[in-house]
């Protein structure tokens, strides 16, 4: 995979049945996290060496992003969802790799802004479930 543009990294929440997605507006970074928890299995046996059971932990992604405020539909969506503490489906396009796509919370939504500044949100979503990728 060659070099990609930052800007080219899309976070998209899912809204309406057939689910549609929707980019969501003024971010500035996103940050993406695979986790494969490891059970550790490590006994006497192991001749001083720590041994991991394979397939044995739990899978989950995390999201992260940051923007700056500019009242789109889509960051007034993010807000209800964080009311709600519901589960919603979203989508994560890294260019040209894939998308992930599955349920997630919204677990923090952050809003700051300095007096000679602009307003910006900060967000971390968990993911719940299994997840799907697609080759783009």
């Amino acid at each position: 995979m060659a070099a990609q543009k930052g800007s080219a990294l899309l976070m998209k929440i899912g809204t309406g049945s057939p689910v549609s997605y929707e980019s969501i507006g003024g971010m500035r970074s996103t940050s993406m996290t695979l986790n494969d928890e490891m059970v550790d299995v490590t006994n006497k046996d192991s001749s001083r060496a720590r041994t991991l059971l394979a397939q044995g932990g739990v899978n989950s992604m995390t999201v992260s992003g940051s923007g700056v405020f500019t009242d789109t539909a889509s960051e007034t969506t993010l807000r209800a969802k964080f009311d709600v503490s519901a589960l919603t489906n979203y989508q994560f396009l890294v260019p040209d790799f894939g998308t992930y796509t599955g349920s997630f919370q919204l677990t923090s939504l952050e809003y700051a802004g300095e007096y000679n500044g602009e307003v910006t949100y900060s967000f971390t979503f968990e993911s719940s479930g299994a997840l799907t990728f697609a080759t783009v």
